[in-house]
């Protein structure tokens, strides 16, 4: 069966990357978590003190050292899910917090930032059977990719199950504070001058607001295969 590229993109807290990584296990595929990468650089900004006192970033330090930002993913051998590593490092815990996620969209829509990301994404990509979640998958990263999908839900059904994820990890957090932050990462997501948030013309939308894990599974794996027996 010929392999292909599956793109699935959408808003944050829609559950991409479960549904991605559920995907690929399913199907033998490879998957990779861009905004895993996105998250990995933040975390590097902020170990290495390269956010001004205002929040944003110290582009030009940044940018001098993007090259030596390496991010690889590695099977976790006790969970069989692949884990993030930052130069070596497994980070997959530490780039889940919410300081992380608070500053991510800023990274991310740094243009220099994306670029170097988009190439390393690509060179993971070389030789297809792979399922990659992000933001711009299928517009910018994989244009060509064989099977797109655009993930969308509610704000407040996206911020409960953050929620729900942030309490049973045993962090103590408001549910106003989470809805706050994904409006606002959603806005930047959009609005960003370099590869906007956008559905492609040739995804497929699927609102996942009212649908269980399972659900989502089948539905996915009736794409797969409706594309890869075409």
């Amino acid at each position: 069966m010929k392999k292909i590229i599956i793109a699935i993109d959408g808003f944050s807290s829609c559950g991409k990357s479960t549904m991605a990584k559920d995907l690929a296990k399913a199907i033998g595929y490879i998957y990779i978590d861009s905004g895993a990468m996105y998250r990995a650089v933040t975390l590097y900004c902020i170990n290495n003190n390269l956010f001004n006192p205002d929040q944003s970033v110290k582009e030009n330090e940044l940018k001098a050292q993007i090259n030596n930002i390496h991010i690889t993913f590695q099977i976790d051998l006790s969970s069989g899910n692949p884990h993030t590593y930052l130069n070596g490092t497994d980070i997959e815990n530490q780039i889940r917090s919410l300081e992380v996620s608070s500053h991510v969209s800023t990274v991310a829509a740094l243009g220099f930032v994306r670029e170097a990301m988009v190439k390393q994404q690509q060179q993971l990509g070389i030789n297809k059977g792979i399922v990659m979640d992000g933001r711009d998958i299928g517009t910018t990263v994989f244009p060509n990719a064989e099977l797109k999908i655009f993930v969308t839900a509610s704000a407040e059904i996206r911020a409960q199950r953050r929620y729900d994820e942030l309490k049973a990890k045993g962090e103590n957090i408001s549910l106003q504070d989470i809805i706050s932050n994904i409006e606002q990462r959603d806005q930047i997501d959009k609005t960003r001058a370099v590869s906007p948030l956008r559905k492609a013309e040739d995804a497929i939308l699927l609102d996942n607001s009212h649908m269980s894990i399972s659900e989502q599974k089948e539905w996915l794996l009736t794409q797969y295969h409706l594309h890869t027996h075409a």
